[in-house]
């Protein structure tokens, strides 16, 4: 999957640094993302070099210390998100990306860093201010925390836990198809686990509310530690327990069917949990 390198790992401990010319930062506008032309390598996130560049063009203020924000290393490479000023228009040599298309179009390294990035902009994005008591909130020194100097309050980055699920019955996959979405390709049924619930009880619930079908035989796969959401991905395979017919939810589904083992599609991008469920069960090594 995307995060499973066969190099280094992501140090995502937080430290005060600040960045030098040739370190990496990263800019979101809205749901995009700055990007050199250039796609194949970690190198197209621009530098902060590039990114003040792109401020000046844009008749931005000089350069100050809390414009940027130190977010982790990987593959020795630092990394730092951009808090400035934004503007959709990129300078010459660079362009803007969607991020939910952003896998299909990078190779594995920088698309796993700006998921990741992802996540913690919207965390910094959502809390600069305090829930509690409405104060502007300032970075802790020593740890990754947002801190409210008036009421106290600690706001560490959040992480939503979800499920994906392999719904099998003998040699027939269950595949489905989101409603309303830019990516439409098959995938699983998912989605988030709710307040006193179980993962396995949110595997049922999911299976029922979309496809309206009960299952049993819930084992765990593996985990995906990215999502455009800001979850962590909890995969597991379920066998159907009882009538097969699928009664779709539309509101969230616009396909949902059952494929033989040997004909499922071949889609396997080598990036996410969903797309490597599917090919592990086409290859007979699901767990039983």
């Amino acid at each position: 999957m995307l995060q499973d390198f066969p190099f280094g790992r992501l140090y995502n401990e937080y430290r005060q640094l600040q960045p030098e010319p040739e370190d990496s930062v990263i800019c979101f506008c809205g749901n995009q993302v700055l990007l050199k032309q250039s796609d194949i390598e970690a190198s197209c996130i621009p530098s902060l070099s590039d990114v003040l560049q792109w401020a000046g063009s844009c008749g931005w203020v000089q350069w100050q210390a809390e414009m940027v924000q130190y977010l982790f290393e990987f593959h020795g490479r630092r990394y730092f998100l951009w808090m400035g000023e934004v503007s959709d228009t990129p300078i010459s040599g660079c362009r803007f990306e969607n991020m939910r298309l952003l896998m299909r179009q990078t190779e594995k390294e920088p698309a796993f860093v700006l998921l990741t990035a992802w996540h913690l902009f919207v965390w910094y994005r959502n809390n600069r201010f305090c829930g509690r008591c409405g104060s502007k909130t300032v970075h802790d020194t020593a740890e990754r925390m947002m801190r409210c100097p008036s009421c106290g309050n600690l706001i560490f980055p959040r992480i939503s836990p979800a499920i994906i699920t392999g719904v099998t019955h003998g040699d027939r996959l269950l595949l489905t198809k989101y409603a309303g979405r830019i990516v439409t390709r098959y995938a699983l049924i998912a989605g988030y686990t709710e307040i006193g619930e179980t993962l396995e009880q949110t595997v049922q619930r999911e299976v029922m509310e979309e496809v309206g079908l009960r299952v049993t035989n819930i084992r765990y796969y593996k985990s995906q530690p990215w999502g455009i959401d800001g979850n962590v991905l909890m995969g597991f395979y379920c066998d159907l327990e009882g009538e097969e017919t699928i009664h779709l939810d539309e509101r969230e589904l616009a396909v949902g069917q059952w494929f033989d083992r040997d004909d499922l599609p071949d889609q396997d991008d080598g990036l996410t949990l969903t797309q490597e469920m599917i090919r592990v069960f086409k290859e007979c090594r699901e767990p039983k």
